[in-house]
């Protein structure tokens, strides 16, 4: 099957990895109403989706400074059924290889494309399945787990449709495998297949794409990786009033927050300048106090011996 719009070839552009199913619908104002804080993000994302990995400085950030106004309702999009396709010069996992270094230049966020040469996935939905039954447990550990297997499959090389990966990410953020297990073979599926089709209803095209809605059914949506004001701005349009929150930029609180950052993250959150945040962590990294992590296409730094949120 031949399709116009490859879902692996993440356009650097738009900043999208858009599905092979690509249409431009947008949510209309009864399909989802916002609850509990001022505004509600669905953000449609993908375990494997390059572009999201991109926005992971932005969303942190975001968190910090917004956490307690806006709500953000993970689901999960379908970016690669599987490998009956070619298009866009990509007919086969190795084709991802060197797509996915240059995402990595071009987003400034380690990518090793290698993966696609050493141990390719045949398909995005077992991680994506995995992620839901995470999320029946426990909404926080699902995206601490969603951040864990991210990081095995863009830095370590790991293919994470395989059991054996997946469940060393459930336990390290706590989960309770047996449960886990159970809820991944069974209904896990079932909300995923209501994500996919939820993501049709709102005509979302590609990865990342976030909806900001309000409870007066007021929307907005961020489509692609863009920078951190976009997002704010998205906030900022439904609520102009909403107080951003202050949060402590040295480098202890921004760990205890979150355990592993990258040299961009580290950069975002602290506003450290980029070009000194490397130095910042390889110091911290060469006493002992952080752990580094090198790919052939950046590093990143993780807490020793501490365990919180992602």
């Amino acid at each position: 099957m031949e399709n116009e719009i490859n879902p692996l070839l993440c356009d650097i552009e738009t900043g999208t990895c858009e599905t092979s199913e690509a249409h431009t619908e947008t949510a209309t104002q009864s399909t989802v109403q916002s609850t509990k804080k001022f505004v509600k993000v669905i953000y449609y994302t993908d375990p494997i989706c390059s572009s999201c990995w991109g926005i992971e400085p932005q969303l942190r950030k975001l968190k910090l400074e917004y956490g307690d106004a806006v709500e953000i309702d993970y689901r999960m999009g379908g970016l690669l059924p599987n490998w009956s396709y070619n298009s866009g010069g990509i007919g086969k996992p190795s084709d991802v290889a060197h797509h996915w270094d240059e995402v990595s230049v071009h987003y400034d966020m380690p990518i090793d494309g290698d993966l696609w040469l050493e141990d390719p996935l045949d398909s995005s939905y077992p991680p994506s399945i995995a992620f839901k039954a995470a999320q029946m447990q426990d909404n926080d550990k699902a995206i601490q787990f969603l951040r864990e297997i991210r990081e095995l499959v863009f830095l370590e090389k790991k293919n994470i449709t395989k059991w054996e990966h997946i469940e060393v990410s459930a336990k390290k953020v706590g989960l309770d495998i047996a449960q886990f297990k159970a809820d991944f073979e069974g209904p896990a599926k079932t909300l995923f297949e209501e994500d996919l089709a939820l993501g049709r209803e709102l005509g979302v095209r590609g990865f990342p794409t976030m909806f900001f809605l309000d409870d007066s059914g007021n929307k907005d949506m961020v489509y692609g990786t863009k920078p951190y004001v976009y997002y704010e701005m998205a906030i900022l349009k439904l609520h102009p009033n909403v107080a951003k929150s202050e949060y402590s930029k040295n480098w202890e609180a921004l760990f205890s927050t979150y355990p592993s950052l990258t040299a961009k993250e580290f950069s975002e959150l602290s506003g450290t300048p980029r070009n000194e945040s490397e130095q910042v962590l390889n110091a911290l990294s060469n006493t002992g106090t952080l752990e580094k992590l090198t790919t052939k296409n950046g590093s990143i730094w993780k807490i020793i011996n501490l365990n919180n949120k992602h």
